[in-house]
Order: C-alpha cells, then structure tokens, then sequence
C-alpha cells in the first residue's frame, strides 16, 4: 500500500513538471506582415555597378538590412511610390536607418544610366544607390531574382517598361527574407525591417 501511494505520488509529480513545461511559453518566430521567403533557391546573388561607378555585390552590405526594387526612372507611379515608402521607412527608423541600404535596379539600363540614376535615386533619401550594367548584367540579375521585365513600345515612337513591383529584403548575411508587394505601405515594410534588424 506503502509503495502504490509513492508510485502514485512520482506519477503525480511527474504529470505536473509535463503540465507545467507545457505551459511555458515557448519564444515565437517573428511575425512578419510581409510574405517570408526564407530558404529561396534564388535571389542569392547580383554584381551590379551602383550610380558613383563602384561595382556592388551583397557582400558590399554585409550587417545591414538591404531592400531590393527593379524599376526604371521613367516610371510614372510604381518606382517612385516605392521609393517614396522607403523614404518614409528611413524616416522613421531614425539612429538605426544607417543599418538599411536601400537598392534601386534599372531594368532600362538604356536610358538609366550612371548619371540619370545619380539623379534619380538619391533625390528620395541620400543614401538610397541606384543600380545598374549592361543589359545582361540586368537580365541576369532579374532572372536571379525572378523579376520579370519586358519593354513595351508607345504610339509615339517612345517606350516604356513593363515589370513586376515588389521589394526583396535581405537580413545582414546577405540572405533573401522577405518579399513586399507593391502597395503594401510603410508601415508593414518599417515593421518587418525592425525585425530583421533586432
């Protein structure tokens, strides 16, 4: 009778150090807002020559959050909403906005050159660079990416360029994270970058 209400008493003890560690909140992932790509076979790598002439690659921002858009500076509303968020996000993330490179990828390197990208770029926040190469240069990097761009001729002899609108974020190795659609706000961008730089 002894050792049944020791056994009994072990088998008690027991199911309330189970019940117990059950109960113990377990740290959570981040909750990103925007869509979590970690582990992509792609988007892995660029080599591109940014708007001063200095050939760029991920390693060239390694320890910091850095934001990935193709668009081209003719672009009449999604390249500059875009850039204009970023601009916002940098805003508000104050002492840690030296920890965020954001990445601009012509995919009109025709007519984006150095010095239009020069002027483009940085007139939404200092420190954004425009990117850019020859056309396999760009081609390759938006296959890397899984970016689709494609020039559509006008009317009036001129031309413009279809592609998609979202925004690729890195974490500080270099790694793809995140994908933003367009018009997600900043809000959700600010939200996701803080994480990735805690």
């Amino acid at each position: 009778m002894v050792q049944l209400q020791r056994y009994a008493a072990v088998l008690f003890a027991i199911t309330g150090l189970l019940l117990a560690a059950g109960c113990t909140e377990k740290p959570e992932a981040p909750r990103f807002k925007l869509t979590d790509v970690t582990g992509a076979s792609f988007g892995k790598d660029f080599a591109l020559t940014d708007h001063n002439g200095q050939r760029r690659t991920p390693a060239d921002f390694k320890g910091r959050v850095v934001t990935l858009f193709f668009g081209f500076t003719h672009c009449p509303d999604v390249c500059p909403t875009t850039l204009g968020e970023m601009a916002v996000v940098m805003k508000e993330l104050g002492a840690d906005a030296g920890r965020l490179q954001v990445l601009f990828v012509t995919v009109d390197p025709e007519r984006d050159t150095a010095e239009v990208l020069k002027r483009y770029v940085p007139a939404f926040h200092p420190s954004f660079l425009g990117l850019t190469g020859s056309a396999e240069d760009v081609a390759r990097t938006a296959k890397e990416f899984k970016i689709f761009f494609q020039k559509q001729n006008l009317p009036n002899g001129g031309y413009t360029m279809d592609h998609s609108a979202g925004t690729y974020i890195l974490d500080g190795e270099g790694r793809l994270r995140l994908f933003a659609q367009y018009g997600i706000g900043a809000p959700a961008l600010l939200h996701d970058i803080r994480l990735l730089l805690k």
